[in-house]
């Protein structure tokens, strides 16, 4: 999870629906009984691999983030995690880009480096914001370059050396939602402000009514190759 990604409190943001939605769809496309070592790149606050310690078999997590003021080794349900601003040859088995490739210049030359560091076979699940189309302060703020469709995605990915097994769009039930509110706010001129996160804190009910929606979402996700705000990835 970026650091700068949203203005709700770090110890609250388990409950809310994007992050529960998401944590999920992780742990849908991997295979969590075989997976044993995870390298989490860009990994912010290491909210997906800290998940993946606590709700699976994986037995230790590495963060690997530029950001990071100090590198520290700690416990997540009496599991190493550690915490670094680069990472040389590792491995791992499992290789997490949680919204990752959107924020550098090279998105294949990012995913070639690490390729090269892990053992082949290992399986790299991606994630990345969907259609340019939808665009946004959000974008902005969080310092995106791009947003990508699934083919642009699979395109990225192939050329980095890694073969596609899988993908799909996510949070397709509250993309209407989404777009409706993207594109009035560029069609309608309204005051101009400074770009900010558009993930915010809502009411417990509409929290649980969108966490509820994605839920469902999860057991069609692998045929969504439509829409959605999100774009998923495994390869390997």
């Amino acid at each position: 999870m970026d650091l700068t990604e949203t203005t709700v409190s770090l110890d609250r943001i388990e409950q809310h629906w994007y992050y529960q939605s998401k944590a999920k769809a992780v742990t849908s496309f991997i295979d969590t009984v075989n997976s044993k070592v995870v390298l989490d790149v860009g990994a912010g606050s290491g909210f997906f691999s800290t998940h993946l310690l606590n709700n699976s078999s994986i037995r230790e997590a590495w963060c690997v983030d530029i950001n990071y003021e100090k590198e520290i080794d700690s416990l997540t349900n009496d599991k190493p995690q550690h915490f670094r601003k680069k990472i040389d040859s590792i491995d791992a088995d499992t290789v997490l880009l949680m919204d990752v490739l959107e924020h550098v210049e090279d998105d294949i030359g990012l995913l070639r480096e690490y390729v090269k560091k892990v053992p082949p076979g290992a399986k790299f699940l991606i994630s990345v914001p969907a259609f340019n189309f939808l665009w946004s302060d959000h974008d902005v703020f969080l310092g995106h370059k791009r947003r990508y469709t699934l083919n642009g995605l699979e395109s990225v990915i192939a050329r980095s050396g890694l073969q596609v097994k899988r993908s799909a769009y996510f949070f397709g039930a509250v993309f209407p939602i989404a777009a409706v509110t993207r594109l009035s706010q560029r069609h309608f001129k309204y005051p101009k402000r400074a770009p900010k996160s558009q993930l915010v804190e809502h009411r417990p009910i509409v929290n649980a009514t969108l966490k509820a929606l994605c839920n469902l979402e999860i057991s069609v996700m692998n045929f969504n190759r439509l829409f959605g705000l999100t774009a998923f990835c495994l390869a390997e």
